[in-house]
């Protein structure tokens, strides 16, 4: 499937976009509100990126005990009940008030039962459209992510001129409820994909399942620690520019747009994989320019151009979905999106921790240095293992068996 009109004739596509689009719109305009929050409240970098990034730590651990639910569960229920939990808490974080404590605690505790949704998200995109769609039709699913955080940061950053930062949150605990009320109405109430209770030794298993082999292992990295590594950058454009952090992190959606439609709709599936390590140096080179300090315009040109290599993504996870039967397809992209999460959580910790010792200038570019080194690494061990690989094995490598039954 190479055509986008063949894309939205696809029943469920479409409402499915859009109860992701208000749900990526809350995270977005909360997740600055709450950052410009905390900033004001302790002037401290370090609080403002975890704030903001923090809380997919707690994916981590939902990554751990809840992720076999994200196909032993029905997805319309998971999704809809996501949506509205994430309502609450971001009420809650609105409340007058609040010491800083609490509203770490609030997002935390959303980050931890965040863990279900990229799972059951990636899961049912996979349901709803065929195999030759997967990649055209993710492609579109990031490019809505980007354009809604285009929007939405530049949003947000015009709203934090005029509103407080708690009136921002209640706005988007909404945006959540709407998110909620469109799953609800608009998908197919489906059965789970896989049989058995979801439970924390059933989710040990498949991850450990998922982690067996070393090409999959490698694809889990590679979509991980370049990734994590720059969303810590991205964590500190509050402390580095306060007034224009909205609009870096507009422009940052923009590039992801421009790499998600160039490499979903343009580039031949043959060309695809030899993209991966391109893209993800491309993601973090810019950021080297850092050191020099640049104003607002040339920083909104480097963090433009180094987005456009988030689009390593996409042909990451076309690689990894290769490697990983029907029913296990949910957790195979939980694990992704827990993972990270969890790496951008961390990354988010360490520049800002960098920042609070040096500046957030100085910590960007480290952070984008160490991106660098971890994916000229993982360059050289997938070379060695395609070298290691035989001719023809007969069999995809890394392919799963099915697991055993499980409760």
């Amino acid at each position: 499937m190479r055509s986008y009109r063949f894309l939205f004739r696809t029943p469920e596509f479409t409402p499915f976009l859009l109860s992701f689009a208000a749900f990526a719109a809350a995270q977005t305009i909360g997740g600055l509100a709450l950052g410009t929050l905390v900033f004001r409240a302790t002037g401290s970098p370090f609080l403002s990126a975890v704030s903001m990034f923090g809380p997919q730590l707690a994916q981590l651990l939902g990554g751990a005990f809840l992720l076999s639910g994200a196909d032993r569960l029905p997805p319309r229920a998971v999704l809809s009940g996501l949506a509205l939990a994430f309502a609450a808490g971001t009420a809650v974080s609105a409340l007058p008030g609040l010491p800083v404590w609490a509203l770490f605690v609030v997002v935390l505790s959303q980050g931890l039962v965040a863990s279900l949704g990229g799972g059951v998200r990636g899961g049912l995109l996979n349901e709803i459209l065929s195999k030759d769609g997967y990649v055209l039709g993710r492609s579109v699913f990031n490019m809505i992510w980007g354009l809604v955080q285009m929007a939405g940061f530049a949003t947000a950053g015009a709203l934090l001129t005029l509103l407080s930062p708690r009136t921002c949150l209640l706005l988007a605990a909404a945006l959540y409820v709407m998110s909620a009320l469109v799953t609800r109405l608009g998908l197919t109430a489906r059965p789970p994909r896989s049989t058995g209770r979801p439970s924390v030794p059933a989710t040990w298993r498949t991850n450990a399942l998922l982690w067996s082999s070393r090409p999959r292992r490698l694809t889990y990295l590679g979509l991980w620690v370049p990734n994590g590594l720059i969303v810590g950058s991205d964590s500190l454009y509050v402390p580095y520019a306060p007034q224009a952090a909205g609009l870096l992190y507009a422009f940052g959606a923009l590039g992801m747009f421009v790499g998600d439609m160039a490499v979903g709709r343009l580039v031949a599936p043959t060309a695809r994989p030899r993209l991966a390590t391109p893209l993800r140096l491309l993601l973090a080179v810019p950021y080297l320019f850092f050191v020099l300090r640049p104003g607002v315009a040339l920083s909104a040109v480097a963090v433009t151009v180094a987005s456009v290599g988030f689009a390593a993504s996409l042909v990451l996870q076309e690689r990894l979905m290769s490697l990983t039967p029907d029913d296990l397809a949910g957790q195979a992209l939980g694990l992704h999106v827990t993972g990270m999460a969890a790496l951008q959580g961390i990354g988010a910790v360490v520049a800002g921790t960098l920042a609070q010792l040096t500046s957030p200038a100085a910590a960007m570019t480290l952070m984008a240095a160490g991106s660098v080194t971890v994916t000229l690494t993982l360059a050289a061990l997938g070379r060695h293992e395609e070298g290691r690989r035989p001719a023809d094995s007969g069999t995809r490598p890394g392919a799963l068996s099915k697991p055993a039954a499980t409760d």
